[in-house]
């Protein structure tokens, strides 16, 4: 028997821009004719490589184009790249949800997935329920699905709400759950998406360990996609970079980590003021953003323990209910410095935002930082969103450390409490 869990050979996904499938029934039947014909679909003879940040010059798009690579049983595959890249298309073919349009995959085993908050979960059922269903999903018995109950719902930890519809689950709640379900109902293969990314951290570090235990051990495959890269270093075997919807490189997880932030160079682009160029007309908006000194003067290089602020300026539209902020400070290596939301203080301090323009101040702890170049990431959700993000322009700033004083740039744990203080005003400390 081939010890090759997954195998994908010339892999190409095209999408056409502004539409729904291919947009027209004109391209439907001129797509049928080739077909009968024993010819190649016209349509893929175009079509521009996935760039976001370019302007579109054709109305066809290559998500993903001439991938190839394989998974042996029991490794982990860390698949990362920019947000773009064509990653969460790739799980979704891998997946079954949607087709590709060129390219073969070979599949051995049974995939669990989890690539988005409530995928596979009906609303109307309780997560007790859901739970069934999705073991019944994946082929399994009712006997088997009892035996892993109980380890499922102690995993989750949402036992006092397992038989309440899991419509009325926070995300956080819905993420438990389903990772809960599918590393319990032993999948061959598991395919986890930056979904994880929603768990708080204690939950996050089971999963990691979960994940880990399963392919040691039971010999599991897991495909994972994160931003976090040290997490990928420290779980994955082996890893594959996207870019633009083309695989660049692949190889050990370390050798591809590498690889991504030479190709990167994350943060080289970004300043410390950032403007949004165009309002896009939503409820809550994030239209300015800037890294400033205690004297509240812009500026963008900072001696060690010396205050740095970060004004942000919002446009609140419409008041949204249980709207949050989490802000986070990361290295050129992608490693996560600091990360904070507003559910840090109580009451929330987004909490009942008014319609208008508004203006808050998050003070960075003075005695975190070493010497080196950073990049400072916000973004804003709500529980009761559809799409549960409102805003996520995600890596805005850029600034750096300077360590003048030391000359060693240890970095030090705070002695302050939050390593990030929001406020409605900044205040010497």
């Amino acid at each position: 028997m081939s010890d090759i869990a997954i195998k994908v050979e010339n892999l190409s996904k095209q999408y056409r821009l502004g539409t729904v499938g291919t947009g027209t029934l004109r391209h439907d039947l001129n797509r049928l004719w080739h077909t009968l014909r024993g010819k190649e679909d016209p349509y893929l003879k175009i079509g521009q490589v996935n760039d976001r940040v370019k302007k579109a010059e054709s109305d066809y798009v290559w998500a993903l184009q001439d991938i190839n690579f394989e998974v042996k049983q029991g490794e982990v595959l860390g698949i990362i790249g920019r947000n773009g890249a064509g990653k969460s298309t790739l799980l979704k073919i891998l997946s079954k949800i949607t087709a590709p349009n060129t390219g073969q995959i070979t599949i051995n085993g049974r995939i669990a997935s989890l690539l988005e908050v409530g995928t596979g979960f009906h609303p109307e059922l309780s997560g007790r329920d859901n739970i069934f269903l999705n073991g019944a999903i994946l082929g399994m018995k009712k006997w088997e699905i009892q035996k892993k109950f109980d380890e499922i719902v102690d995993f989750s930890g949402v036992e006092a709400y397992i038989d309440t519809p899991v419509k009325r689950y926070s995300s956080g709640m819905y993420v438990r759950l389903a990772f809960a379900v599918a590393a319990f109902l032993e999948p061959e293969i598991l395919i986890i998406d930056e979904v994880l990314a929603v768990g708080d951290a204690e939950f996050q570090k089971k999963c990691l360990g979960r994940m880990n235990e399963v392919s040691k051990n039971d010999g599991r495959t897991i495909l994972f996609v994160s931003h976090n890269l040290s997490v990928v270093r420290q779980l994955c075997s082996k890893g594959i970079l996207l870019r633009n919807g083309q695989l660049v490189f692949q190889g050990s997880a370390s050798e591809t980590i590498d690889c991504y932030i030479e190709k990167n160079n994350s943060g080289d682009n970004l300043t410390s003021i950032y403007i949004k160029q165009k309002l896009e007309n939503k409820n809550f908006e994030l239209i300015k953003a800037e890294v400033l000194d205690s004297n509240l003067c812009p500026k963008s290089e900072f001696e060690l323990f010396e205050e740095i602020i970060v004004r942000v300026t919002v446009n609140c539209v419409k008041s949204i209910p249980n709207l949050y902020g989490y802000v986070s400070v990361k290295n050129k290596q992608e490693e996560m410095i600091i990360e904070s939301d507003t559910f840090d203080y109580l009451p929330n301090l987004l909490d009942n935002v008014g319609e208008g323009v508004h203006e808050y101040y998050l003070t960075i702890d003075r005695t975190v930082l070493a010497q080196g170049a950073y990049i400072f990431n916000i973004s804003f959700a709500s529980h009761h969103s559809n799409n549960f993000l409102v805003d996520a322009p995600e890596d805005i700033l850029a600034f750096s450390v300077t360590d003048n004083i030391t000359r060693r740039g240890a970095r030090r744990t705070s002695k302050t409490g939050y390593l990030i203080k929001w406020g409605k005003e900044y205040a010497k400390r």
